[in-house]
C-alpha cells in the first residue's frame, strides 16, 4: 500500500471487507500520480455478494416494504449523497479526470435528482393492476402483479460511475431487489461513497453491496452466477457480447448499453454558430469519453469548407488543462493505456488517407493529455469513422443529399446516439425517424433526461434505461387468476380433450 493515501474497501452484507492481495491503486489522470488504493476483489468475494443479496431478498426486510417505505428509504440516500456533494466532486476530479463543471452537473447532480426520480417513481409505479372480469369460460377476474426479480447485478464503467450505478440502482432498489455492483477497478471511489450514504440512510444488509474487482474475474462471475437473475451493464460491445453469453447459461435477464459512434448531421438550413459549438460539444464534451458522444460530423459540401475553418477557430479556444479550475474546458483522458488507443486512432486516420485538419495543444508533463483532434477528408468506409476511438477526435465526413446523409449516418454496427441540426424542425424530425438510433437530438446533444427511456439499437445495446417504465427492466410480471364461480364452470369441458374432461367431471 501506499505511504500517506487513503486506502478503500469493499461493502459487502453491511460490512466493510479488506482483501489481503495488493490493492488497486487509484490514479489522478491529471498528474499521474497515486492518491489511493483500493481493495481488490476476487471470485470469492462475487460470491459473498450475491450469497448476502439472496439472503436478504428472501428474508423480505426490503421487498416487503411498501412502494412508500423503499422510496423513505431512497430519499434519504439522496439527501446523504446532498451532504457529500463537495466531496464526490472532488472525487470525480480524482479518479477520472472529468473537469469540475461536468462533475458537479453531469455526475455529481444528476446522480443525486436521478435517485430521487426513482424514489418517485416507487410511489407512482403500478406494482399491480386489476383485470377485467372474465364471463366465459368461467366467472373470474384477475390480478396483474410486478415482482421484484431477486439478485441483481450491475456492472459499470469508468466514464460516468456514480451516475450509471445509480441508473441500475434506483430502480433496482425502486422494485424491490437486491443488488451487487462492480465499478471498474479504476474509478471505484464514489460507488463506495454511495454505499456509505446507503449505510447511513438504513438500507438493510445485503441489499446493496459492492465489490470491487476487475471485469475479467469479477465481472464475469456475476454474469455467470446461478443466483443472479439480472445484469445491467454498460460499457463496450465486445465486453457486453460476453457477458449475454455468460448470461445465457441461466436465461438471466439482460440490459446492456454499449458502445457507440454518432452520427451528427448539419443540414444546409440550419444557424451556422450554433451547430459548429453544438459540433463541438458533441464529440469534445468529458474528452470524447462518452458512448452516445457525437463523433462522426456529416456536413453538406456546400457548407464544408466555411463549417470546417469555424470549427478550427472555436475549437482554438477551448481550454485543456487542470480539471478542477472552473474555466477548464478538457481535462486528461482517464488513464495512460486510453491515451495510447486514442493516439493510435490518430495516427491510423492519417495513414488511412484522412487529413489531420487540426490537432489542439495538450499540457506537457505529467497526465495523461490529448487535445482536441478534428479530421477531415474521412471516409466512411475507414476505421476511424466505424470504430469507437472514445477519445476527443471528430471525424468530419462530406455529403451531397439528405438521402446520402441518412444512409452513411446508418452506416454502422452501433446505434446510440445521432444528432440533426435544421431551423426546420419537420424537417429534423423526419430525419430523426430515419436513423437507426437508440436517441436523436435535434439542435442539441448529451442532454439525457431521467423522464425519457435511453439506450441503443444494433450493436449499441438491449433494453432501456431512464423513464417512467425503467421498473419494467427489474421486475418479473405474474398474473393471478381468481376464479369467482367457486367451482369449476362445466362450461370449460367443451375446451379439453374428452378423456381430461371426463376426469374434472370425475372430481368435481
Amino acid at each position: 500500500m501506499t505511504t500517506g493515501t487513503k486506502h478503500y474497501r469493499m461493502y459487502i452484507d453491511g460490512e466493510w471487507v479488506d482483501t489481503a492481495d495488493g490493492p488497486f491503486q487509484m490514479v489522478d489522470p491529471a498528474t499521474g500520480q497515486v492518491f489511493a488504493t483500493a481493495a481488490r476483489g476476487r471470485t470469492e468475494h462475487a460470491d459473498l455478494a450475491v450469497a448476502a443479496a439472496k439472503r436478504a431478498h428472501e428474508r423480505g426486510e426490503w421487498r416487503g416494504k411498501s412502494p412508500e417505505e423503499r422510496a423513505e428509504v431512497m430519499s434519504a440516500i439522496v439527501a446523504k449523497l446532498s451532504e457529500r456533494m463537495d466531496e464526490l466532486v472532488e472525487l470525480h476530479i480524482k479518479e477520472n479526470g472529468v473537469t469540475i463543471r461536468q462533475a458537479m452537473a453531469f455526475h455529481v447532480g444528476y446522480s443525486i435528482s436521478h435517485l430521487q426520480y426513482f424514489a418517485d417513481l416507487a410511489r407512482s409505479y403500478a406494482f399491480e393492476r386489476p383485470g377485467p372480469q372474465l364471463s366465459y369460460p368461467t366467472l373470474a377476474t384477475g390480478v396483474v402483479r410486478r415482482e421484484p426479480i431477486g439478485v441483481v447485478a450491475g456492472i459499470v464503467p469508468w466514464n460516468f460511475p456514480l451516475l450509471l450505478a445509480v441508473w441500475k440502482l434506483g430502480p433496482a432498489l425502486a422494485a424491490g431487489n437486491c443488488i451487487v455492483l462492480k465499478p471498474d477497478e479504476k474509478t471505484p471511489l464514489t460507488l463506495l461513497a454511495l454505499a456509505e450514504a446507503a449505510h447511513e440512510a438504513g438500507l438493510p444488509p445485503g441489499v446493496l453491496n459492492v465489490v470491487t474487482g476487475e471485469g475479467e474475474e469479477v465481472g464475469a462471475r456475476l454474469a455467470a452466477h446461478p443466483d443472479v437473475r439480472k445484469i445491467a451493464f454498460t460499457g463496450s460491445t465486445v465486453v457486453g457480447r460476453e457477458i449475454s453469453r455468460l448470461a445465457a447459461d441461466n436465461v438471466k435477464r439482460v440490459t446492456l448499453e454499449l458502445g457507440g459512434k454518432g452520427a451528427n448531421i448539419v443540414l444546409a438550413d440550419a444557424d451556422l454558430d450554433t451547430a459548429v459549438d453544438g459540433a463541438l460539444f458533441a464529440c469534445m464534451l468529458y474528452s470524447g469519453q462518452a458512448c452516445e458522444s457525437g463523433t462522426r460530423l456529416l456536413l453538406p459540401e456546400a457548407l464544408h469548407d466555411d463549417f470546417v475553418a469555424r470549427l478550427i477557430e472555436r475549437a482554438k479556444t477551448m481550454k485543456i488543462g487542470d480539471p478542477a479550475e472552473f474555466d477548464t474546458d478538457l481535462g486528461p483522458v482517464v488513464s495512460a493505456e486510453q491515451r495510447e488507443r486514442i493516439l493510435g486512432y490518430i495516427e491510423l486516420g492519417q495513414k488511412e488517407g484522412a487529413t489531420l485538419a487540426y490537432s489542439g495543444p495538450a499540457p506537457e508533463g505529467p497526465g495523461f493529455w490529448v487535445g482536441p483532434t478534428i479530421f477531415t477528408g474521412v471516409r466512411p468506409d475507414m476505421r476511424i469513422a466505424q470504430e469507437e476511438i472514445f477519445g476527443p477526435v471528430l471525424c468530419v465526413i462530406p455529403y451531397g443529399s439528405v438521402d446520402e446523409a441518412v444512409a452513411i449516418a446508418n452506416d454502422s454496427e452501433y446505434g446510440l446516439s445521432a444528432g440533426v441540426w435544421s431551423e426546420d424542425v419537420e424537417a429534423a424530425i423526419e430525419v430523426a425517424g430515419r436513423l437507426e438510433s437508440g436517441t436523436v437530438w435535434i439542435n442539441d446533444w448529451h442532454m439525457v433526461s431521467v423522464e425519457y427511456p435511453f439506450g441503443g439499437v444494433k450493436q449499441s445495446g438491449l433494453g432501456r434505461e431512464l423513464g417512467p417504465h425503467s421498473l419494467d427492466e427489474y421486475t418479473e410480471e405474474k398474473f393471478v387468476h381468481i376464479d369467482l364461480s367457486r367451482r369449476l364452470d362445466r362450461r370449460v369441458y367443451d375446451l379439453v380433450l374428452p378423456p381430461v374432461a371426463d376426469q374434472i367431471k370425475e372430481n368435481v
